[in-house]
């Protein structure tokens, strides 16, 4: 398995990248760090480093890294995009998490 987008995540990576004139190499790099009110918080970033120990998926020509830690808890995890009245973001669903906060930007296992 692996991080995966959706078409949605997608397009918004891809018009990210243009718009701030991203190089062709840029990752898009998913993670976590301890934090957040149920223990775990999900990172997203753009990133033209890629690690010899970073798990590495292409999808749509898109990049997606992951360190090996975060990997573990981000395993068979899919990126969207949303917008809505309440804002617009990326939203993480993650089959490894055991409960999340009801802002869904941090979890626990």
């Amino acid at each position: 398995m692996a991080v995966s987008i959706t078409e949605r995540a997608q397009a918004e990576v891809k018009r990210i990248v243009e718009d701030q004139s991203l190089p062709a190499e840029t990752a898009l790099r998913v993670g976590v760090k301890g934090g957040g009110c149920s223990g775990f918080s999900y990172t997203l970033g753009f990133d033209d480093n890629v690690a010899p120990t970073d798990q590495v998926h292409e999808v749509n020509g898109i990049k997606v890294i992951c360190d090996p830690k975060s990997f573990l808890y981000l395993n068979g995890t899919v990126v969207d995009f949303e917008e809505s009245l309440m804002g617009r973001g990326f939203k993480f669903t993650n089959p490894n998490a055991a409960k999340s906060c009801g802002c869904g930007e941090s979890f626990s296992v």
